[in-house]
């Protein structure tokens, strides 16, 4: 008579967690922004990474800050990419330098993405304007 014992999230809790929270260290606000914060190591206090438009922002943001924090060994959302963030070393690795290097990171992705966004919103029309008198020196019976 084996007992077992079911610890496990419920199914429909786990899918709804994924939808909400898509990585670590971050969590949609009600209006629809994503902030990223992380904890001190052995505090019980927060280190606040900024509020960013894109979840890929908020998570860049997480990961620096978290690998400035734990080193190599940190958990990250992107690990492939934190090399690319590491441009300088933090020298100072108070949680107000780690928290301002994260913002710059999670800004230029944020940004990034808002260019991105622009450019495939912006319609390409070779229509002529109808509303538009012609001009007559480029006439095209010429």
């Amino acid at each position: 008579m084996e007992e077992s014992v079911d610890t496990t999230i419920p199914e429909k809790r786990k899918q709804s967690g994924r939808q909400e929270k898509p990585y670590r260290g971050i969590r949609m606000r009600k209006w629809g922004k994503w902030v990223a914060e992380i904890r001190e190591p052995n505090k019980r206090s927060r280190i606040w990474l900024g509020s960013y438009t894109t979840p890929l922002a908020a998570a860049r943001a997480y990961d620096t800050a978290v690998f400035y924090l734990r080193g190599p060994s940190a958990r990250l959302n992107f690990p492939d990419l934190i090399l690319q963030d590491m441009d300088h070393q933090l020298l100072d690795v108070s949680p107000s330098s780690i928290r301002k290097r994260a913002i710059e990171v999670g800004a230029r992705v944020d940004a990034a993405a808002h260019q991105t966004s622009l450019r495939q919103s912006k319609p390409i029309s070779d229509k002529p304007d109808l509303n538009q008198f012609p001009d007559p020196e480029s006439s095209d019976e010429d």
